[in-house]
């Protein structure tokens, strides 16, 4: 279990146009097919019916290739307090960060974030600001995971992120382990019409193994 921010100072988050200019864009028509290790990054704010004062928020990341998700709560908006959250979650990921993508939120795009990403050799990159779809793969586990887990009312306080934490400790092996979701495979449009088609249900953990099959096979061959 763990609650991160309980201490420690709170700054601003600043947005810094510099940082985004430097922060290459990829939309969602660009990853391709990545290997594990391409993390989609945001934040669910648990603030009810009211974003005044101070609330908890939950820092989610998503893996494009595997959809494996690790969530943790933040007692509050802090890019140094991200990052340190990011450094627990590194800890506990099946595979390395190679690449960190974020929407433009100022507690990603900034010089702390930015740093973290090249002390730890991962890429950083960024959605199209207003472009909710280039999202799409972590958006998603914000409504089937943490929606679903702990819905929409107003957390806020030591108390409530300990209860948070201990309930994500054991809610990240069920989603990772233990259920199955869809992939999408391909998505194309005809006029006003898409279409997409989605790879057999599995779990996280069992594309892992299978990715990591197929490349230990490829090497034999």
């Amino acid at each position: 279990m763990r609650v991160n921010g309980a201490t420690g100072r709170r700054t601003a988050n600043r947005p810094s146009a510099a940082v985004r200019r430097v922060v290459p864009v990829r939309t969602f028509t660009d990853w391709g097919d990545p290997k594990p290790g391409f993390f989609k990054a945001d934040l669910v704010a648990h603030s009810g019916p009211t974003a005044s004062g101070s609330f908890i928020q939950t820092l989610v990341i998503t893996d494009i290739a595997t959809g494996w998700t690790e969530f943790a709560p933040l007692l509050f908006r802090e890019q140094h307090l991200l990052t340190e959250v990011l450094g627990v979650m590194k800890t506990e990921i099946p595979m390395p960060i190679l690449g960190l993508d974020t929407d433009n939120d100022s507690v990603f795009m900034n010089e702390t974030v930015l740093a973290w990403c090249a002390q730890e050799s991962a890429e950083f990159t960024r959605s199209r600001p207003y472009k909710k779809n280039d999202q799409a793969w972590v958006e998603q586990k914000n409504g089937a995971v943490i929606r679903r887990l702990v819905g929409y009312r107003r957390y806020q306080g030591f108390e409530a992120a300990t209860l948070l934490a201990e309930l994500y400790a054991s809610a990240r092996l069920f989603v990772n382990v233990f259920q199955p979701s869809f992939k999408l495979a391909s998505k194309y449009r005809t006029g006003a019409r898409v279409t997409k088609r989605y790879h057999p249900p599995a779990t996280p953990c069992r594309r892992l193994l299978h990715i990591r099959q197929r490349a230990r096979t490829r090497k034999r061959n």
